[in-house]
């Protein structure tokens, strides 16, 4: 069974960059479409960005568009998220996921069958 854990989260200030990572572990996800969603505090969960297994195709919500991105290394079986001129209203908790396909609803959460345990982001003002 598949193990994803993410890593690279934490404090940085508005206009500032951070990258995360997913590795997975127990299986390649080679063939796996993946995504990154994020959770603030009294927030539902919500899609941030997605890929598909070969890297060829991405997503992006509209709040993240031109600022974030979403890019994935088969050989390391890791994905990541470049997130760059970050805001306050970013700060969250990210997850990234894997599905065995999310066909055209990369947004939907209950399309991907596993997660990570979560990295917190925080954007100061």
């Amino acid at each position: 069974q598949v193990q994803l854990v993410e890593s690279g989260g934490g404090l940085v200030q508005t206009g500032g960059s951070l990258r995360v990572s997913c590795a997975a572990s127990g299986r390649t996800l080679s063939l796996n479409d993946m995504g990154w969603f994020r959770q603030a505090p009294g927030n539902e969960r919500e899609f941030v960005a997605a890929i598909s297994w070969s890297g060829g195709s991405t997503r992006y919500a509209d709040s993240v568009k031109g600022r974030f991105t979403i890019s994935r290394d088969n050989a390391k079986n890791t994905l990541y998220l470049q997130m760059n001129s970050l805001k306050p209203e970013d700060t969250a908790v990210y997850y990234c996921a894997c599905a065995t396909t999310y066909g055209s609803r990369w947004y939907d959460q209950w399309e991907y069958d596993t997660w990570g345990q979560g990295t917190q982001v925080t954007v100061s003002s």
